[in-house]
């Protein structure tokens, strides 16, 4: 990338440091002011405390759900389900007897976000925003389109309406049901689902099609993979959350030597993983990139189909720190089909108190783990192993949304695997397979020449 121009940077990869088009920023600056719309810092969002009282008052009675610029201030960690800001990121501490690693791991919960119900809307803001202020973007004018496997284009599609501007969704034909349910309640017009051949694994068509968008001048790519505002927004942003909860939980814990060892989490479009450069910064935290095992990219520069939906793969994101990368894991889509299911089943449920001895609140937590938020605490318990990990070294990740999201793809496992009757010896069966059994197997605890080859993939990808 030697050759490209600050110029050219700045165009393609979210990179401009003054703006841009001063037309464009005064057309946004005219319709925000017409609509009431006030974009919040990136430093408020990572500690709403520093919100205007009188911003925060506003919120008050406000569905967290609803397409009101107002909701742009709930887009951070601090929120509960129904929209009010707590003292510190809603979270859970797994326990040993669901884990079976002396390691606890915390989990932050994603789906208390608004609009989508998912953090993917902190990746969308974190794009918009610097292209809004440097006048690239222009409201007025231009159609937002959000190049995603599901989430992150919900949650353009949610800021592009508050901002009375079309956004676009481009996303796999064979994403779940409820991510277009919530599209088609959302767009201002049935084309601006843009379906793409595939499923999870296809992001390659998701670029085809936003290649040929962009010879429109009217459409606007804004591309988490290769946006630095979405690795910018999650290092200060989610960074800031998790070590939050991280000293929260070491505070209660008693244990003084409790040390926040590692942080798991799916690449996907590589922003959320930025975190863990915050927390390597303050804590020295290892972090952990994980991959489904059915497209182990960055494994073996593999490739494949899966269904832990919203982690991305087969190529690696410009954006994602590959040379501050510790450990790869990867983990199999079977894994967190048939754990979601055992998570989300009277069956199920009624196995994991009986078992493990899981109190209520437990199992109403575990109905916040979506497909990813499963696949990142496997991907825990394997690099407590593989790492050596003990009682003070905690561990920490995200569930970045939460089953609301599965049902239709639960319907189908259920149906697939345990011909519609999942009963207490599947429960035990599952269990065992899947959590009682975990192993270090596909996993790298990286060296530098594999922190090279990983990096050399990405620049094949991409220059």
């Amino acid at each position: 990338m030697s050759g490209l121009s600050k110029e050219a940077l700045s165009d393609q990869l979210g990179l401009a440091d003054s703006v841009v088009d001063a037309a464009s920023l005064a057309n946004s600056v005219k319709r925000f002011a017409e609509q009431k719309i006030v974009l919040p810092t990136f430093s408020q969002l990572a500690d709403p405390s520093t919100i205007p009282a009188d911003v925060a008052a506003g919120l008050k009675g406000l569905d967290k759900d609803a397409p009101d610029a107002r909701n742009l201030f709930r887009v951070h960690w601090y929120n509960n389900m129904a929209g009010e800001r707590v003292s510190v990121p809603d979270h859970v501490v797994l326990p040993s007897s669901l884990t079976g690693v002396e390691s606890p791991i915390i989990v932050v919960f994603g789906d208390r976000f608004p609009m989508i119900t998912a953090h993917k809307v902190l990746a969308a803001y974190s794009c918009f925003a610097p292209r809004v202020i440097s006048g690239q973007f222009d409201p007025t004018k231009h159609r937002a389109v959000w190049p995603s496997t599901g989430n992150y284009a919900r949650g353009g599609v949610a800021i592009s309406r508050i901002m009375g501007s079309r956004g676009v969704a481009v996303l796999p034909a064979g994403m779940s049901k409820e991510r277009f349910d919530w599209l088609d309640r959302w767009v201002a017009d049935p084309a601006d689902i843009i379906r793409t051949p595939g499923t999870e694994s296809n992001v390659k068509e998701i670029y085809d099609a936003c290649n040929e968008m962009a010879k429109d001048p009217g459409n606007f790519i804004l591309n988490q993979f290769c946006e630095f505002g979405n690795h910018v927004g999650h290092y200060y942003v989610t960074g800031s959350a998790l070590a939050h909860a991280f000293e929260t939980v070491a505070k209660a814990s008693g244990n003084p030597r409790l040390r926040c060892a590692a942080f798991t989490s799916a690449t996907g479009s590589a922003g959320t993983i930025a975190a863990g450069d915050r927390l390597k910064d303050l804590y020295g935290t290892k972090i952990v990139a994980v991959e489904a095992l059915e497209c182990p990219t960055m494994l073996e520069n593999g490739f494949g189909e899966h269904n832990i939906q919203g982690i991305g793969d087969t190529h690696i994101p410009l954006i994602h720190n590959v040379m501050n990368t510790d450990v790869v894991v990867a983990v199999s889509d079977r894994a967190t089909d048939e754990l979601d299911v055992l998570f989300n089943t009277s069956e199920g449920k009624a196995y994991l108190a009986d078992r493990l001895g899981l109190s209520v609140e437990l199992l109403e937590h575990l109905e916040h783990f979506g497909f990813s938020a499963i696949c990142n605490v496997l991907a825990a318990i394997k690099t407590a192993k593989l790492l050596g990990l003990g009682a003070d070294d905690a561990l920490i990740t995200i569930a970045t949304d939460g089953s609301a999201l599965y049902p239709s793809e639960r319907v189908k496992t259920l149906a697939h695997r345990f011909g519609n009757d999942f009963t207490r010896a599947d429960a035990a069966e599952v269990y065992g397979e899947h959590l009682a059994n975990v192993n270090t197997d596909a996993t790298i605890d990286c060296t530098e020449r594999d922190r090279n080859r990983i990096f050399n993939l990405g620049y094949y990808t991409w220059v």
